[in-house]
């Protein structure tokens, strides 16, 4: 969501939505596989400056601490992208840090159903074309930054934004604020490149923070209500 569209949203609720859905957005690119486009991005200091305004959007004490300076050193040639293989993408047994939050919490088949549920509750199916399966850590991303906007419109055109809301605060709870901090404890123990895990790090905080603020605005999930959707249809 661009600076500009931000500009032109009149309530400051809306406003607010718009931001954290730019920064799940920024959030979601930053975590994509480090090519060299990404890599020069990130070198050049542009990745961590935009990370560091969208969260100053969304409030100001998301972007305090940490090492901002880290996030441009992506050492020589193709060091990041070597590194974040390592890391995420391969293993003898699986990579010990997979980005997929199916191998993280539950059975792997189940979480992916529940999560493109969700997709489908708001319209959204899966691209045909080769890409990452629902429960990766940017697919998530990208249906939180979804939400957000879609929150950012109903509240700008007088509508209620409640079921947006609501249903970020499940997602959040039942996927991306589950498993990102398992990430991030496993990720400690595997001598990262500074990078990554500064980059995790400042994730779960926003994630931790974000869960909160709408637990604190719409509610906690009722007892017994694993989630906002609709049972699953039975198969036909």
């Amino acid at each position: 969501m661009s600076e500009e569209i931000l500009g032109e949203l009149t309530s400051p609720a809306a406003r607010l939505a718009a931001a954290r859905s730019r920064a799940y957005g920024a959030f979601a690119e930053a975590f994509e596989y480090p090519d060299q486009e990404l890599g020069e991005l990130a070198g050049s200091g542009a990745l961590a400056r935009t990370l560091r305004e969208v969260l100053e959007a969304v409030d100001p004490a998301l972007a305090e601490g940490g090492d901002w300076q880290v996030l441009s050193q992506v050492g020589e040639d193709d060091e990041l992208a070597v590194e974040f293989t390592r890391l995420f993408d391969v293993g003898a047994s699986g990579p010990p840090c997979p980005l997929y939050g199916g191998l993280w919490v539950g059975a792997r088949m189940k979480t992916m159903e529940e999560v493109v549920r969700f997709f489908n509750h708001f319209g959204l199916t899966l691209s045909e074309k080769p890409r990452e399966l629902p429960d990766h850590l940017t697919t998530e991303l990208e249906f939180v930054h979804f939400l957000a906007y879609r929150e950012a419109e109903a509240i700008e055109q007088g509508d209620d934004g409640g079921s947006y809301q609501r249903a970020q605060r499940d997602f959040l709870g039942r996927h991306l604020g589950r498993w990102v901090p398992m990430l991030r404890a496993k990720l400690e123990t595997q001598e990262p490149m500074p990078f990554f895990l500064e980059l995790v790090r400042r994730l779960e905080r926003f994630l931790e923070a974000d869960q909160a603020r709408l637990v604190a605005l719409v509610g906690p999930v009722p007892a017994g209500t694993p989630s906002a959707l609709p049972p699953a249809s039975p198969p036909s």
